[in-house]
């Protein structure tokens, strides 16, 4: 507990009568508590909480707790100033959200009422999770004992069976000191990088531990592509008269590519009307397994690839699938196998989802009114399993749940999966036909499919066949009745979408040279499943990165960061250590100290190597900072706050002209929708009267016409009191 960074926080046990001994359940969100209140019996709602017989269920709201600024240590830290880099605390404190300290205070107030002798923890079962739990608990000095839920649905079933299981809270105690490793080392690098890079650059430039080496991955793509150049080259096809076709090859039957059209045409040329010797039949019976369940990346990957929804998209959809429609198991995993235990899980599953329309799927798969399925290791894998298992369906029954189209198509992706691990393998025979006319080489393949398997639930035959080949055997005669010359360019990589920028930060280590480092990086990528998301999303919204159709292209801004900042900074190989060594601690395998001193130095580095940069490139004026800001946008007035900047906007917020100087004014546009529209009109009358009397609007949820008065305070925040 952080005793002196701790704000008073008052307690209100106005509400309480004590009725025996209880147990106070913490979650992550108020809908969960309702769940998890509906399944426990806890029915009398309360403000902030809600009580039952045996328990009292409370909830956070995300986070309710953060850590330090850099100015809540010392004002002198209040002014980005070079000088007084780098930040690195001794400790690094916590304090409450203003805008959620209410809710705090009821959980404090709650977890020291005489009835309650123990607490369950019962925010989401994962790194963050567990943060936001230990966050609360630690700063208001709770010492109860405390025990863990850790489920991976929200059914009835599962949340009954999950509190026949709780286990000891400090057995949990690994996770919790990976994810505050996270949270500090993110905040060490990202408070000094920004500061060190903004205040010598004159530009507001954002840096992150892991959003700047992904940024570099989009920016060398960039670089690839601009300096590609494209070049013509020449295939050529003979036609048989046999009635198939062959195409020309060098030596190896990958080397079909001819540089010079002369060299092609004197190709054709020489073996037009001639004929050709069969030199090799190759024949091969081969078979294609079912791919492996889905965990987060892949879903998202798939989400992209198929629907064009942004990673962020698709974790919201898996998150309401999961959290509000009870049909998915917990979405933010990075497994993609079974525990041994859940067979009969399993099974169950798949008798409550043989409805429509996936009975036609599953009817594959039964044998006399009877489920039939075969468990292998690329399904059941123990030791293949971290916090949570594969996403699969939840036993709740699909049938009378509407669900909108963008969460029906994730549903349907999970549900596909789920059924298509079990079908038997993708089986089709090959051939492979080398002919030589003239001395030259030409190569035939052909494919027939014997059983689509698997893939019947993805593609059909007539999707997967190559060309059907006549039964032909070596020393065969061929004659060579037609050709054809194809002039073709050589293609620049493509653009990073958000698939692919996805599967590149989950396998960081395919990016290292170094064979040994290659190894190890192979269990560690750029940030975790739940992360990747909200980074690609930061990316775009600090304006390093756009979109323009599927693709993720940088900007200008971006381009130059990446140029500035040293190679150390934006490597995979820097960022797969730690994220590898973030699983290490949780795994016990690392302790906490040399993972931070590691982090201690690396920051260190970061704030001596700004000193570089200084000149190395410009950036547009509109980025400006540290006083030279130059605003581009509406004024709409002075800043309450700092008294010096102008109020200005972006997407989502008016803020201070005066951001880089420390000042933190900030109205979000979507403060007052539970009531009314914030106009720019208002925000105008705001700013020079900071009090509005007598204000009538229609409340945009009812239409009721009502009248209030308006305060805003110095930090932008307003506060509504309805006459």
């Amino acid at each position: 507990m952080n005793d002196n960074s701790k704000s008073t926080i008052k307690t209100d046990k106005k509400n309480f009568v004590p009725s025996g001994v209880k147990k106070l359940i913490i979650t992550e969100k108020p809908s969960v508590a309702r769940d998890i209140g509906k399944v426990l019996n806890i029915n009398s709602r309360r403000d902030g909480y809600m009580e039952g017989k045996d328990y009292v269920v409370t909830w956070a709201v995300g986070h309710l707790i953060t850590l330090f600024e850099p100015e809540d240590y010392s004002d002198t830290l209040k002014k980005w100033n070079y000088n007084t880099l780098p930040i690195i605390p001794k400790e690094i404190k916590i304090k409450p959200y203003e805008r959620t300290v209410k809710q705090l205070n009821i959980i404090e107030m709650l977890c020291n009422r005489e009835d309650i002798d123990s607490l369950i923890c019962a925010t989401d079962s994962g790194r963050e999770g567990e943060l936001i739990f230990r966050y609360i608990y630690n700063y208001i000095g709770s010492s109860k004992p405390f025990q863990r839920l850790w489920i991976s649905s929200m059914t009835d079933e599962a949340i009954k069976d999950g509190f026949l299981k709780l286990k000891d809270g400090t057995e949990y105690n690994r996770l919790y000191l990976s994810a505050k490793c996270r949270s500090e080392s993110d905040w060490l690098v990202g408070i000094n990088a920004t500061r060190a890079y903004t205040t010598l650059n004159n530009t507001l430039l954002s840096i992150g531990r892991v959003q700047t080496p992904t940024l570099a991955l989009v920016v060398n793509r960039h670089h690839e592509i601009d300096k590609f150049e494209s070049k013509d080259y020449y295939e050529i096809v003979a036609k048989y008269k046999e009635g198939f076709v062959g195409t020309w090859f060098k030596e190896q039957i990958s080397e079909t590519k001819i540089n010079s059209e002369n060299e092609a045409k004197q190709i054709i040329d020489k073996i037009m009307n001639k004929e050709g010797t069969i030199t090799k039949v190759e024949k091969a019976n081969k078979s294609q397994k079912a791919p492996y369940l889905y965990d987060l990346t892949e879903l998202q990957r798939d989400g992209n690839r198929m629907y064009g929804y942004t990673a962020s998209q698709v974790l919201e959809y898996a998150q309401n699938l999961y959290e509000k429609r009870k049909l998915i198991t917990y979405p933010r995993t990075d497994s993609r196998f079974l525990s041994d235990d859940m067979k009969k899980t399993v099974e169950d599953t798949m008798y409550t989802i043989n409805v429509a329309p996936y009975n036609k799927a599953i009817g594959s798969l039964m044998k006399d009114g009877k489920i039939i399925i075969k468990f292998s290791n690329r399904i059941i894998n123990n030791k293949k399993i971290t916090d949570h298992h594969a996403i699969i369906p939840s036993k709740k029954n699909p049938s009378n749940i509407r669900l909108p189209e963008e969460e029906l198509k994730i549903y349907q992706l999970i549900v596909k999966r789920f059924i298509a691990v079990f079908y038997p393998d993708f089986k089709f025979n090959t051939t492979k036909v080398t002919v030589v006319a003239e001395g030259e080489n030409f190569i035939s393949k052909g494919k027939i499919i014997k059983d689509l398997g698997w893939k019947k639930l993805y593609q059909k035959a007539s999707d997967i066949d190559d060309q059907l080949l006549p039964e032909v055997k070596k020393d065969d005669t061929v004659y060579i009745i037609d050709s054809e010359l194809q002039s073709k360019k050589t293609t620049p990589p493509k653009p990073y979408t958000e698939a692919t920028i996805l599967s590149a930060m989950e396998n960081a280590g395919r990016f290292v040279e170094e064979e040994e480092l290659k190894e190890q990086l192979k269990e560690a990528g750029f940030g975790t499943p739940a992360t990747r998301a909200g980074i690609i999303e930061r990316l775009i919204s600090v304006k390093y990165i756009y979109r323009k159709g599927k693709s993720l292209i940088p900007t200008d801004k971006g381009i130059k960061l990446i140029q500035i900042v040293p190679q150390q900074l934006k490597s995979p190989e820097m960022t797969g250590k730690w994220e590898r060594g973030l699983s290490k601690i949780s795994r016990d395998e690392l302790t906490v100290e040399p993972f931070m001193n590691s982090i201690h130095k690396f920051v260190a580095y970061i704030v001596k190597s700004a000193s570089k940069t200084q000149s190395m490139v410009e950036f547009d004026r509109e980025n400006r900072g540290n006083g030279n800001y130059t605003i581009k946008g509406k004024i709409f007035g002075k800043c309450p706050l700092c008294g010096e900047g102008q109020i200005t906007e972006n997407s989502k917020a008016y803020y201070c002209s005066k951001f880089v100087d420390g000042c933190k004014f900030t109205l979000w546009k979507n403060s007052l929708d539970k009531y009314t529209a914030l106009t720019e009109e208002l925000v105008k009358k705001l700013l020079v009267n900071n009090v509005i009397e007598g204000y009538m609007f229609k409340q945009s949820q009812t239409g009721e016409e009502k009248t209030a008065t308006l305060i805003l305070e110095k930090n932008g925040r307003v506060t509504i009191k309805e006459s």
